[in-house]
């Protein structure tokens, strides 16, 4: 049962990102987004200039005419959005938590494949995959799966991103766009060698949803810290030796991530709790719609 505050923020994501579709997003996402083939349409009599490869001779024997196949783009796609829901996207220190930004982000995504007739499916994991929705058309369907992720209770803590890419691969024999939400904070070795067989097999997009106190702690001294993954409490120096080595190991983390995107040619969007996502959606598709042209 949906309380009346998840309703409220429901239909505030709605609102805001439907109209951010419907003004920004939807032809970008267009644009960049290709369907998987080209499909038969129709035959029509040769003109000249035609190309003769696309003759249909069985046709024109029967008319005595010579008529060429017309073919167009395979427009639907099928989109599924990968949630990573490990107790670290409960954390927020600003306005709203990554979870509640995640959710956001796939409205967004989910409205733009809709409003150009694609599927929408979701596979929320944290260290297993815990929930599967099948993809599907629909406004009703994208604000289930917006439901979903706001309202979703996990059953593990932890985290293991390489077991919702496998569960992809398992589920969708096609290639399918796939976005993959999450803070990221795994080592990249955990779910390197899985992210590599998801490259190939689909177009991937990785999301990362992270905090500003994720990347840099303020001075403060000694703080009890707790990881919401493990549940371990520490006493940690903000101040001092500690707060620096947390910095620099933030900082290792996010250039093997980085590097790995861009071993495997991804084309990834991140955003931060505490600044306008818009600016990430436009740089990506922007960057995307350059490299697809080159």
């Amino acid at each position: 049962m949906l309380t009346r505050e998840l309703l409220k923020k429901i239909r505030k994501i709605e609102i805001v990102t439907e109209r951010l579709v419907r003004d920004r997003m939807a032809g970008q996402y267009h644009s960049v987004f290709k369907g998987s083939g080209i499909a038969f349409s129709e035959v029509r009599e040769y003109m000249p200039g035609d190309d003769i490869r696309l003759i249909d001779w069985n046709v024109s024997a029967r008319m005595n005419e010579v008529y060429v196949k017309l073919f167009t783009e395979e427009r639907e796609m099928t989109v599924l959005l990968l949630v990573d829901m490990s107790a670290s996207g409960r954390f927020g220190s600003r306005d709203q938590e990554k979870r509640e930004l995640a959710a956001e982000l796939a409205a967004i995504l989910a409205f733009s494949a809709i409003r150009n007739n694609d599927r929408v499916g979701l596979i929320i994991f944290t260290d297993e995959v815990e929930r599967f929705v099948p993809p599907k058309k629909g406004k009703k369907h994208v604000l289930r799966v917006i439901s979903e992720i706001l309202s979703f209770e996990p059953r593990s803590p932890r985290t293991h991103i390489g077991v919702g890419l496998e569960f992809l691969g398992r589920i969708a024999r096609r290639r399918a766009v796939a976005f993959l939400v999450s803070d990221f904070l795994a080592p990249a070795g955990q779910y390197d060698r899985a992210l590599r067989i998801a490259a190939g097999r689909h177009d991937l997009v990785p999301v990362t949803v992270t905090d500003p106190l994720e990347e840099a702690l303020p001075s403060l001294g000694l703080v009890d810290l707790m990881d919401p993954e493990t549940g371990e409490v520490v006493v940690f120096d903000t101040s001092g030796p500690e707060g620096r080595a947390f910095a620099q190991d933030v900082q290792r983390r996010r250039e093997a991530r980085e590097s790995l995107f861009r071993r495997l040619s991804l084309d990834p969007i991140s955003v931060r709790t505490d600044r306008p996502y818009l600016p990430a959606l436009t740089s990506f598709f922007e960057a995307r719609a350059r490299r697809l042209r080159h």
